[in-house]
């Protein structure tokens, strides 16, 4: 990780758009950028969509960037992070005229056997793919009203839904998880028993 004093380095290296401070900026934060992106894709393609679209964004107005408070890196991270959120619903309403929210029952779909293992070892990554397994409008609700913490009038507006269908999207993800949750704990019992 960069030091504060080489972030402010590279930031202005960025400004003047410089190549080589991009390439540090985007190497240095891809992991902190691909996580968040992660919660509101349908796959690593889509995340890679996202992240590269934000890092466009983010070279394009760092000339703007002013630290929100003193510790430099996480002011950045906490603007990357709102940058990559906003590219993300930005990718969700580009895209929503291609997705139907189907059913919650034909949406699940079982486990890979690399996937298996009890609640009590589900990974990161492991979570994320059970995310990434909820339809576009439920995934977006979800990870914007638990992750980010936006309300769901705030998250209507910036999807342009109803307050109602974001506090149905809400339940209905998470109905949806506690089902993916629960079939990959039944599984793993199977698999542990046979």
């Amino acid at each position: 990780m960069l030091s504060a004093e080489e972030l402010s380095i590279y930031i202005r290296g960025c400004a003047l758009n410089e190549r080589a401070s991009q390439k540090k900026i985007y190497n240095s934060f891809y992991g902190y950028a691909m996580a968040i992106c992660d919660c509101y894709a349908n796959n690593e393609d889509d995340a890679i969509e996202i992240l590269n679209d934000g890092f466009l964004k983010i070279f394009k107005e760092i000339h703007r960037y002013k630290p929100a408070y003193a510790n430099e890196i996480n002011s950045f991270k906490g603007w990357l992070r709102k940058i990559m959120v906003y590219t993300a619903i930005d990718h969700f309403r580009k895209n929503k005229k291609h997705h139907v929210v189907g059913e919650l029952d034909v949406a699940v779909t079982q486990p890979s056997a690399h996937e298996i293992s009890g609640l009590d070892k589900v990974s990161y990554d492991e979570i994320i793919r059970f995310i990434q397994r909820l339809s576009p409008a439920y995934r977006t609700v979800l990870s914007l009203f638990i992750i980010e913490g936006f309300s769901h009038e705030e998250i209507a507006e910036q999807l342009g839904i109803s307050v109602g269908t974001s506090k149905s999207n809400l339940a209905k993800a998470r109905k949806q998880l506690q089902k993916i949750l629960h079939n990959q704990n039944q599984t793993a019992e199977i698999k542990n028993v046979g």
